[in-house]
């Protein structure tokens, strides 16, 4: 693994002290689950540019991407 730095000023510190939970932990959740996100709003834009220009078709992997992802985040 990669070690990422964040930046917080103190009273933020100070609060997140307070809670007790892994930071990392849930930092590391937080990006993937933004990642996942942006990479199914490419897709999606992918899919309306392939619609929009009349070529028709559906990216290849996408339907099964998008069933798999709807099934993953019940």
């Amino acid at each position: 693994m990669r070690t990422v730095t964040v930046k917080v000023d103190e009273e933020l510190r100070r609060k997140m002290k307070r809670i007790k939970t892994n930071w990392s932990e849930y930092i590391r959740e937080a990006i993937e689950e933004r990642i996942e996100l942006e990479e199914s709003r490419a897709a999606a834009a992918e899919l309306r540019e392939a619609l929009r220009t009349g070529k028709g078709r559906v990216p290849k992997g996408f339907i099964e991407r998008a069933i798999r992802e709807g099934r993953e985040s019940r």
